[in-house]
């Protein structure tokens, strides 16, 4: 082989060889999409989303980036479903969007169960990774952070709420299956609709009052006219909420990646977003009570019917809990609560 010879074949070599290095760097790069159905500018989004978006980037040496889709691909209710059948790699939502499919974490969202959200958050995250990581009900994802909302309230536009007769037969928007059951039982007159709504609802008097959560109230605009705040020790409801990823999509990951998504999401993602809901919560209670808003605790009466609907609602769960996986409520719905205490200290 002479010498012009050995350099073409050298150079081909060193451009195949490029090029190989080109194919394997980019067949390491990965991006995710995720189908977000609140605002762009809503701090779900822009203070919890896309900084743990931003930590999986890093954490995976910019292997793996996470698109926001600039619209929702189906309706909050869908987004389980969206994430499992990969109509989008990564979804979160409301567990009890779906109620008779997830009552496993039913019992998060009763009354009482805490108003300290990075706690509540955390609390459930462990609480799934001991009694429900190998349930049925969540197969088919990933299951990346969970999240609370950091304990709801009744909000009036014109009275404090105390007594047990304040709720006889008042209209009372709510927003699920639980709120339903506890606002039944009080007397009052449940009426369904989205937060989104409520103004709408107040304006045309299809509704008396409104449950929220007291940074909603604020973030949905709603400080204009609901003004009168009852607050329940440790929330009248809570929600629970969930961000996960499609299974295939996960496992098409390799190991390293996979290992550095995880360490950057479960426990960590569901500190993120209570803590961050906990300083909204507190900077909304801030902005009413300096705007002269009200607010109260009910009387004796009206907690003790509270607590008594909490206790009848647990009893029910525990017995229904074989039928969905769980045979053991109580000791779940034990150790979430202690863990919370641990946790809200």
């Amino acid at each position: 082989m002479n010498t012009r010879t050995r350099i073409k074949t050298l150079l081909a070599s060193t451009l195949f060889a490029t090029i190989g290095l080109g194919q394997s760097a980019q067949a390491q790069q990965t991006t995710l999409t995720l189908s977000s159905w609140v605002p762009p500018t809503h701090f779900l989004v822009t203070d919890i989303l896309q900084p743990w978006m931003a930590d999986v980037n890093k954490a995976t040496e910019g292997r793996v980036t996470i698109k926001l889709l600039p619209k929702p691909v189906g309706a909050p209710p869908q987004h389980w479903e969206l994430a499992r059948k990969g109509v989008a790699d990564i979804t979160y939502g409301n567990f009890t969007y779906e109620p008779e499919r997830f009552k496993h974490v039913w019992f998060a969202e009763l009354p009482m169960m805490g108003d300290k959200c990075e706690a509540s958050s955390v609390a459930l995250w462990r609480t799934w990774e001991k009694y429900l990581s190998t349930n049925d009900a969540f197969k088919g994802v990933v299951m990346l952070g969970t999240g609370m909302l950091g304990g709801g309230q009744f909000n009036h536009p014109s009275k404090v709420i105390d007594t047990p007769d304040d709720l006889k037969g008042m209209k009372v928007r709510m927003g699920g299956p639980i709120q339903k059951r506890i606002l039944e039982d009080l007397g009052a007159v449940p009426v369904s609709g989205p937060a989104t709504k409520a103004y709408e609802l107040l304006e045309g008097g299809v509704i008396d009052a409104s449950l929220h959560g007291i940074e909603s109230v604020v973030n949905f605009r709603l400080d204009g006219k609901l003004k009168n705040h009852t607050i329940i020790p440790g929330g009248l409801y809570d929600g629970t909420f969930f961000v996960v990823m499609n299974e295939g999509k996960f496992n098409k990951l390799s190991a390293a990646d996979q290992a550095a998504i995880r360490k950057v999401s479960g426990e960590m993602l569901a500190r993120r977003w209570g803590n961050e809901w906990d300083k909204q919560t507190k900077a909304a209670d801030a902005k009413l009570r300096a705007d002269g808003h009200k607010f109260a605790e009910p009387s004796a009466a009206l907690l003790d019917n509270i607590r008594k609907i909490r206790t009848t609602m647990l009893k029910e769960l525990a017995a229904e809990g074989p039928s969905f996986g769980v045979k053991d409520v109580p000791g779940m719905v034990s150790f979430y609560e202690q863990q919370y205490k641990a946790l809200a200290k």
